[in-house]
């Protein structure tokens, strides 16, 4: 090594560097009472640059001076202060706040068409903080949405013996919905955890609106109307009880969409998204279910052909 060569060790230069710039302690000495450091460090002037470095000389085993310049080489480089791990990964973390009128769910959307623009394969992004909340949340709230729409299928198919009734029913789901989105961008709310949460609340809400036409259909097809017959009057004697029922759930979430009360400002999407969506489904329900219900609903045994199922082949009584 070149080091070696010149008679000098690696000690050598690291104590002539150290000597030079890092303002050791070398020793104390006591004036007049006190007590003072002795301090090894060059002057201000010649230890301002990186340069300033080949301006040092260190002697060798032979006394003689040998430059720093002979052994040492610098070279520019820059390097984070501090390196942070995330799972085990060296990480970067990027931080940013949202502009007015946007929501962390744009938020994060547009950090992954920037990282999915810029970043290759040997990188990856996790989200923390509240964006990891929000993702998670809206993650759970989906699954909780389609677990929802399941049971309540489940039960309606249980309870009206047919899948076909229960598909019929639930179509005033996707009315709800989109009463409730309409009613989001009507009044500039954005969908949030609390919006999602109302959109829950509609699945159990609207579907009564359908179960009461529905079921007073099929009562009356079973003594013996025809279905468009059937349909017409269970929409004509069911109108008062979904109306009454629609809109005392609507003025009892009007509160809720208004803001009164303390702290009620995060829970206005709420409010908003269970007004509208009922207020919606209500009028839609009754054009669409009865329409929908005339072509896909299945055949009902009147009372007369349930009669004869169960009467005497001989004497003809039941």
């Amino acid at each position: 090594m070149k080091i070696k060569d010149l008679g000098l060790s690696t000690q050598d230069v690291i104590s002539a560097l150290q000597s030079a710039f890092s303002g050791g302690r070398l020793a104390y000495f006591i004036q007049n009472g006190f007590q003072y450091s002795v301090i090894a460090q060059v002057e201000r002037n010649d230890r301002n640059k990186p340069e300033d470095i080949s301006k040092l000389y260190v002697k060798n085993n032979l006394g003689q001076s040998i430059p720093l310049s002979a052994v040492v080489q610098t070279k520019e480089s820059s390097s984070p202060a501090t390196l942070y791990h995330f799972n085990r990964y060296k990480a970067a973390t990027i931080s940013a706040s949202l502009a007015q009128g946007y929501t962390i769910g744009d938020g994060i959307k547009a950090m992954q068409k920037i990282s999915d623009r810029l970043l290759d394969q040997s990188y990856q992004t996790a989200l923390t903080g509240p964006s990891r909340d929000y993702a998670e949340s809206s993650s759970n709230i989906m699954f909780a949405f389609v677990l929802a729409l399941i049971l309540i299928f489940l039960v309606l198919s249980a309870q009206f013996e047919s899948f076909l009734d229960p598909f019929t029913i639930m179509l005033t789901v996707p009315l709800a919905l989109a009463g409730a989105l309409l009613s989001l961008w009507a009044f500039k709310q954005t969908l949030n955890i609390f919006s999602e949460i109302g959109m829950i609340m509609l699945i159990g809400l609207v579907t009564k609106n359908g179960i009461l036409i529905v079921e007073f259909a099929n009562q009356r097809r079973r003594q013996g109307m025809e279905k468009m017959e059937a349909v017409v009057n269970a929409s004509t004697y069911r109108l008062r009880p979904i109306l009454m029922t629609s809109l005392a759930t609507s003025l009892g979430a009007l509160p809720i969409a208004l803001g009164l009360g303390a702290s009620s400002a995060s829970r206005v999407p709420l409010g908003i998204v269970v007004v509208g969506g009922i207020l919606f489904s209500l009028i839609f329900t009754l054009f669409v279910i009865p329409a929908v219900y005339t072509y896909i609903s299945g055949r009902h045994i009147t009372e007369s052909e349930k009669d004869k199922q169960f009467a005497d082949p001989d004497t003809g009584k039941i």
